[in-house]
């Protein structure tokens, strides 16, 4: 095992898109959007555990990279029966931010069952993934379906790795 070296690299900006679903009863969404939580503003605690979280990935992920973060979106969109959780990370770096986007999609995520699973510890988390990057030698690669962009094949790629490789 050992942490990959990326001091050759040149610094590129790099962008990661992490989206996850917490699944619950609609009348717990209800309670969340209403804000009638006894913990208090669930979506506003969830924005703020993501940032924390991204902040600190390279403590939880043992050969992730520290690296310097530029921004850091969390979104949250109420569905039927579910909170979508949508996280954004920026960066000018040597390497990408997938790994810090998709866990601040899970704290953020957590951070809601946390809060709310005095009322509903059925809550599921569910479809923690990566939906887009850029940035970096590998280019962009977008996941099929995803909002706002053509439905296709399961990845379109940019930029690619030069053969061998």
């Amino acid at each position: 095992m050992k942490m990959v070296d990326v001091g050759g690299k040149e610094k590129t900006g790099r962008v990661a898109v992490a989206t996850a679903r917490l699944r619950m009863l609609p009348a717990t969404l209800e309670r969340i959007l209403q804000g009638k939580v006894e913990k208090g503003d669930v979506l506003a605690a969830a924005r703020l555990a993501g940032v924390m979280a991204a902040k600190r990935t390279p403590d939880i992920v043992p050969l992730c990279h520290p690296i310097a973060l530029s921004g850091v979106e969390v979104q949250l969109q109420p569905l039927e029966d579910a909170l979508e959780i949508r996280v954004t990370v920026r960066t000018v770096d040597r390497t990408g931010v997938e790994m810090e986007a998709l866990t601040a999609a899970c704290a953020s995520a957590l951070t809601v069952y946390d809060m709310c699973k005095s009322v509903d510890r059925g809550m599921v988390m569910e479809t923690v993934q990566l939906e887009h990057k850029s940035g970096g030698r590998s280019g962009t690669w977008d996941r099929e379906g995803s909002p706002g962009k053509k439905s296709g094949s399961q990845v379109r790629r940019k930029a690619a790795r030069p053969a061998g490789r």
